[in-house]
C-alpha cells in the first residue's frame, strides 16, 4: 500500500518521505520508456511503412523527455521572470517545445505520416500535432515525477543531505 504523506512544501502529496531528484528522474524516465514502448510497438499498426529508425528514434525520445522534465522540476519559479510555475504548467510546456523541436529534425516524416492518417490535415499543422502530444505526455510524467520525487529545491537538498 502506498503511504501518501504530506511534505513540508505547499502539502504537495509524495509516495516516499522525502523530496528527491534521483526519484524524479527515475520516474520520469520510466514513465518516458513506457511512452516511448507503447509507440514503438503502435507506430507499425497505424502507419506500416514507418520506417524502423523512425520507431527507435521515438523509443529513446521518451526518456530524455521525461529526463528533461525531472530536472526542470527544482524550479518552482521561471529563473528570469520569477512567475510561479507549478507541475502542471512546466510539464506539458517543456514537453511540448521538446516536441516542437524534434519537429524540425523529422518535418518530412512527419508530414507524410499525418498526411496519411489524416489527408485533409495541412502540412503546417503537423508540428503543432506533434507539440500536442508532447504536452499531453509532459502532464504525465510531470504528474508522476512529482508525485514520485516532490518538485522545487529541496529534491537538490534532500538528497545532499542523505547519507
Amino acid at each position: 500500500m502506498i503511504d501518501w504523506r504530506y511534505t513540508r512544501h505547499k502539502g504537495e502529496k509524495v509516495i516516499f518521505d522525502n523530496p528527491s531528484l534521483f526519484n524524479r528522474l527515475a520516474a520520469g524516465k520510466l514513465v518516458g520508456l513506457i511512452v516511448g514502448l507503447v509507440f514503438f510497438f503502435t507506430i507499425p499498426l497505424v502507419w506500416p511503412s514507418a520506417e524502423l529508425m523512425l520507431r527507435w528514434g521515438v523509443l529513446l525520445w521518451y526518456p530524455l523527455v521525461g529526463a528533461v522534465i525531472g530536472l526542470v522540476g527544482i524550479y518552482r519559479r521561471h529563473p528570469v521572470l520569477q512567475l510561479p510555475m507549478p507541475w502542471w504548467v512546466r510539464a506539458p510546456l517543456v514537453g511540448a517545445w521538446m516536441n516542437f523541436v524534434l519537429a524540425f529534425f523529422c518535418f518530412p516524416v512527419l508530414v507524410t505520416l499525418y498526411q496519411d492518417l489524416w489527408p485533409s490535415l495541412p502540412a503546417w499543422a503537423a508540428p503543432l500535432l506533434l507539440a500536442l502530444e508532447g504536452a499531453v505526455v509532459g502532464a504525465m510524467i510531470g504528474a508522476i515525477a512529482t508525485l514520485t520525487g516532490g518538485d522545487g529545491p529541496e529534491t537538490v537538498t534532500a538528497d545532499q543531505a542523505a547519507p
